[in-house]
This record gives C-alpha cells, structure tokens and sequence, in this order.
C-alpha cells in the first residue's frame, strides 16, 4: 500500500469569520423579527419587497447588516473558488482574504453610490433607490446560500467543484429573478430612457463585472 498525503486545511479563522457573518444576521434579526421573517421567505413571497421599497430602503440598520452577512459570505466564496481552481501560491499568502474582503465591500458600495449619483443626475433619485433597493434585496438573499455553500466547503469532506457550480448556479439564479423583477415593474421607466439605460447597463453593471473579474483572474 502506498502512502496517501492529506492535506489539512487551518479552518479556525474561516469558522470565526462565518461566526462573525451569523452575528449580523441575529442582531438583524432582534432589530426587526417581522422583517427578518419576510426577508427569508422572499423567493416564495414578494412582501418583503412590497413594504420595505416605500420604507427606510437602504439606509436602515436591518440592510446594512444583512449586506455585510452578504458581502462576507461573497468573499469567503469567491476565497474557495479561488483556492480550489486557480491551485496558486497567492492562495497560502495569510492577506488574501482579508484583501478580497475589502475589494468586495469597496466594490458593491462605490457601485450603489454612483447608481445613487446617476439618479440625482436624472433626476430620479427615488426611482433608483427603490430599483437599487430591490437588486441588493436579491443579492442580499443570494449571500444565504453563499453562507450554505461555504459551510458545506469547510466541514463537509464532498466534492469541493460540485458545491462551488451548485453554489454559483443557486447565486446566479436568485440574481436574475430579481434583475426579471426590477425590469417587470420599472418598464414604463425604463422604456422612456431606454437609451440612458442602455448606457447605465453598460457602464454600471457590466463593465463593474469586467472589472472585477479581471482582477480576480
């Protein structure tokens, strides 16, 4: 019988970080448990996005920590797609996460400030509030699947590849049913600037993309 090298991964820091991203989502939770509750019954029930678009939107405390429980998970995955499929030292460098975290964050709320901007400028900052609102509801969601996702690759001993394509399918998914939302209820909107949202698909949500995926590569 040959010899079988295993390679143990150090999981302590990857456990307090979904621990950190669990914290958020309880102190969401004891902030508004109605809310919480509709939230997580979104993909059956459009409540959520019914009452809380003509509400506080964005910058209320309940969204603010459900983004970070989001934005968290998202790094964390994109950490194990990395580690699984590239295979390159820039894996082991102890900064990786920590770098990938930031570069997320800066990059979701430098996109959301200047979708915010481009409202002021046509003057429809309420319109793209409540449709900036609603794309980071469903992202928002995608990240609990994200956090599944994550703790299958940590603890579970399964096929890594399989759970990544399961995962970034599930992500990709919610996105578009809340992209086929967005456009469902703002046609009249967008079928009057359709030119400007043309340019705004362009340069705010592909070329960001780009952007990202570049670096990542």
């Amino acid at each position: 019988m040959e010899p079988i090298n295993r390679t143990i991964l150090q999981t302590d820091w990857i456990t307090i970080t979904l621990f950190t991203s669990f914290i958020c989502v309880l102190i969401a939770k004891s902030f508004d448990y109605t809310r919480f509750v509709n939230f997580i019954i979104l993909p059956f029930n459009n409540k959520y996005i019914t009452i809380y678009t003509k509400k506080e939107k964005l910058f209320n405390w309940f969204h603010i920590l459900i983004s970070l429980f989001q934005i968290i998970n998202t790094t964390l995955f994109i950490y194990f797609i990395w580690r699984e499929f590239l295979n390159t030292g820039v894996v082991k460098n102890p900064f990786l996460f920590p770098i990938l975290l930031v570069v997320v964050f800066l990059f979701i709320t430098l996109k959301t400030v200047v979708q915010l901007a481009n409202g002021f400028v046509f003057n429809s900052y309420k319109t793209f509030n409540e449709l900036i609102f609603k794309k980071l509801t469903y992202l928002n969601y995608s990240g609990i699947v994200l956090c599944i996702a994550n703790i299958f690759l940590t603890y579970v001993a399964i096929d890594h590849k399989i759970i990544i394509i399961i995962g970034s399918v599930l992500f990709i998914a919610i996105n578009i049913i809340g992209w086929l939302t967005v456009l469902r209820n703002y046609q009249n909107f967008i079928s009057s600037y359709f030119f400007y949202f043309i340019l705004y698909l362009c340069a705010l949500e592909i070329a960001p993309l780009v952007i990202m995926g570049s670096f990542l590569k």
